[in-house]
């Protein structure tokens, strides 16, 4: 049991991801394609609103399944959020419009949805008119000359009576629009980020209302220091004030007018916006720590104030405000609570985690409120490389070493996934490849975390094919390696299938072979074509063709001695003679020489004498198929009868069905008695596990007929007997059989 601490998903996100999955079968349709519920009995109303949100964030929210929404009976929507969805104008009035609705979140809606749409759509509802008070149409075109005339009324923001809370940020909002926003008689909130109004003297139209004003990057902004602070000064109920500015994309001459305005503000007197609590002019120019000190001084009530990129955010005063919150680079505190605050902005973003990096470039203590921090910026800029160039590198630093032990597994889980994502997204940028390479090495990850496994595997190997650095190419192997053994067999088939991998993979074998190195990088290579091969006749046939054997017989001669070599090599020609039709490639007069020689040698490890005993036990077990010296095939089953002395081998099998021709009563003594103890070698390391896979392969009633055949040696007959008794002690443990591939792969740390 691996400890979260995020805890288990909630049962109403898990009802609901579930009613998600099963819309089709819920639902009927419509004359025009929508959906509808079959039944529907009236649902809670909160949960109508969560409905929706699931809906959204799983991709599934279209004109098609919108349609559920328009038995308003029901289904009664409160809080819609149909954010980065593709709705169209008329799936919008026919499936939200009816309700009487509260909060509309329509940001970055695609479908050809306009902000004209969706206002002329809820004035048409009476209700909707005075009962929304919150709407957000972030990164819309309003294309407002659309708007006509309502029975002689104009139809505008204004028509909408009853909102508080506007955020129109990435619009083509304009001064004239902006006139109409502010003729709202209770508008207290408003975005205006990103658009290219030019003049903020409407403002003065909600003086007595508007609490907070997000004015962040407003690039087309034509008023004068005075004008502008005129303006603000008069906005006597305004408590939070964003006027920040894209530090990055300006250079010294923009938002001059505005760097001079805010260092009025600092400077003024505290009649100036009296109830001002939060200020935001991260990204500002000539800003000094004293206009800083004397406005945090002079304002006891201060909560926030966003000095990231000022360039002012180190002066002590900011410290010493046990309530004031502060987004800046000085301190750790400081650059976290702008990843918080900035997650929507790029240029903040990236300030941020450059700040971060070199904040936790040595750092020793697990800490996962980093992390999720630098996931999220990553998670809302999913195409920025400036942005996943530095997260990357501090995803690396967050979970090296043993940091990673430590983190909320869903955390660790969902990281991964955004690193395989940026090496989808960035392939040709090789420091983000690198650092994506670097935070996966990690034994941790690799073995215990859940991730598409077969995804990464692809894109390592994609990586692999293009750099030759030694150090990296280490890493990427050994990667791959770990990966294969953790894929699933219809995973492992669908990659065996891909030569040019099988090809990468032996020019790494061959690379290093030429040199006659005994490296990490070579035997994590020939663990993955192992793996790659096992049980997989379409692999194994590619290995040949790609004139792996060839290869093969000369590693297993110029590696003679090495143990952690050899032993990979017989694996992987075992998986060979295991395939019937691709025997007669083994059947090399030196090769099995040099086989039989490693099986007769009593100071060979017991696993190289395990692989070789197999190699010739499957070969011998056809002698009708034999093609070279009769004497050769009586020397190997003579040899073969003596394999039961082996002990003890940390090797699993993944499946006991190529034993089935050896373990038939017509075979040979020395090929039944290497099955044999084959198979007791293996139950003998974990009988519980392998009972249910005895019996539910049939090898148990194999044994059995052999133990009973009168004709069975001695041998044979004692150690099925031995087998069937261990099988019988664990029989109550049967438990499921999990393919188990990792056996393939080198024991203790990769990395």
């Amino acid at each position: 049991f691996l400890h979260d601490a995020e805890g288990p998903e909630a049962l109403s996100d898990l009802c609901l991801t579930q009613v998600c999955c099963s819309l089709d079968a819920l639902c009927s349709r419509r004359a025009d394609g929508s959906m509808c519920l079959s039944w529907a009995l009236l649902f809670p109303q909160e949960v109508v609103d969560q409905l929706l949100r699931k809906m959204g964030t799983k991709g599934i929210l279209n004109d098609t399944t919108v349609g559920i929404f328009r038995n308003c009976e029901e289904l009664r929507l409160r809080r819609a959020s149909i954010r980065f969805c593709p709705v169209s104008a008329e799936a919008f009035r026919l499936a939200l419009c009816p309700h009487r609705l509260q909060e509309l979140d329509a940001s970055w809606v695609s479908g050809g949805l306009t902000g004209a749409d969706i206002v002329s759509g809820l004035a048409s509802n009476l209700e909707c008119r005075s009962s929304l008070q919150r709407l957000s149409l972030n990164g819309l075109h309003l294309d407002w000359e659309s708007l006509m005339e309502d029975g002689g009324t104009h139809v505008g923001f204004s028509s909408l009576q009853g909102l508080r809370t506007l955020s129109l940020a990435n619009t083509d909002l304009t001064d004239a629009v902006l006139e109409d926003v502010c003729s709202l008689p209770q508008l207290e909130s408003l975005d205006i980020s990103c658009t290219v109004v030019s003049k903020l003297t409407a403002l003065l139209d909600c003086k007595s209302t508007l609490k907070s004003l997000i004015a962040h990057r407003l690039r087309q902004l034509d008023m004068s220091p005075t004008g502008l602070f005129f303006v603000f000064s008069q906005l006597h109920a305004l408590r939070h004030l964003d006027f920040s500015d894209d530090h990055i994309t300006s250079d010294d001459s923009d938002g001059r007018d505005g760097d001079e305005t805010v260092r009025q503000l600092l400077e003024g007197i505290p009649q100036v916006l009296p109830t001002l609590v939060s200020l935001d002019i991260s990204g500002r120019k000539r800003i000094t720590e004293a206009a800083v000190r004397a406005f945090v001084e002079a304002r006891a009530g201060l909560v926030f104030m966003g000095l990231l990129a000022t360039g002012a955010s180190s002066s002590d005063v900011l410290t010493s405000q046990k309530n004031l919150k502060v987004t800046g680079e000085a301190n750790e505190n400081q650059v976290c609570e702008a990843l918080r605050r900035y997650r929507d902005r790029e240029c903040f973003t990236r300030e941020a985690l450059i700040h971060l990096y070199n904040l936790i470039t040595d750092i020793d203590t697990p800490r996962p409120d980093m992390l999720k921090l630098v996931l999220g910026g990553m998670q809302s800029h999913p195409t920025s490389l400036h942005v996943h160039l530095v997260a990357t590198a501090c995803v690396f630093n967050l979970t090296t070493r043993d940091l990673a032990e430590a983190m909320p597994i869903s955390l660790l889980s969902s990281t991964v996934n955004q690193l395989l994502y940026a090496m989808k997204t960035f392939p040709n940028h090789q420091q983000v490849q690198k650092n994506c390479l670097l935070a996966l090495c990690s034994d941790y990850i690799l073995q215990d975390v859940p991730f598409d496994k077969y995804l990464a595997a692809m894109l390592v190997i994609n990586w692999l094919s293009r750099h030759e650095d030694p150090i990296l190419q280490r890493m990427a192997v050994a990667v791959i390696s770990i990966l294969v053994a953790k894929l699933s067999t219809e995973e492992t088939a669908q990659l065996s299938e891909d030569v040019s991998i099988m090809k990468q993979l032996l020019a790494i074998v061959q690379q290093k072979a030429m040199v006659g190195v005994v490296d990490s990088t070579l035997k994590f290579a020939l663990s993955a074509l192992w793996n790659l091969t096992d049980e997989m006749p379409t692999a194994a046939r590619n290995f040949i063709e790609c004139k792996g054997m060839e290869l093969y017989e000369e590693v297993l001669e110029s590696y003679y001695g090495e143990p952690s070599i050899e032993q990979k090599v017989l694996g992987l020609l075992n998986n060979i003679a295991e395939v019937e039709v691709l025997q007669d490639d083994l059947f090399e007069e030196n090769l099995l020489e040099h086989i039989l020689g490693l099986l007769q040698d009593s100071q060979v490890e017991v696993g190289v004498r395990y692989f070789a005993g197999g190699i010739l036990a499957q070969l011998a077990s056809r002698p009708e198929a034999w093609t070279l010296s009769a004497e050769l095939l009586t020397a190997i089953l003579k040899q073969l009868v003596c394999v039961f002395a082996f002990n003890n081998s940390p090797f699993f099998k993944v499946s006991f069905h190529p034993f089935y021709p050896l373990l038939q009563t017509g075979q040979p003594s020395g090929v039944q008695l290497w099955a044999v103890w084959a198979i007791h070698l293996v139950c003998s390391q974990n009988a519980s596990h392998y009972s249910s896979m005895l019996e539910k392969e049939g090898v148990t009633e194999l044994l059995k007929a052999l133990a009973a055949h009168p004709d069975t040696h001695g041998d044979i007959k004692g150690l099925s007997d031995s087998i069937l008794r261990m099988l019988e002690q664990h029989g109550g443990d049967t438990g499921l059989y999990v393919r188990k591939r990792a056996a393939h792969a080198d024991p203790g740390s990769a990395f």
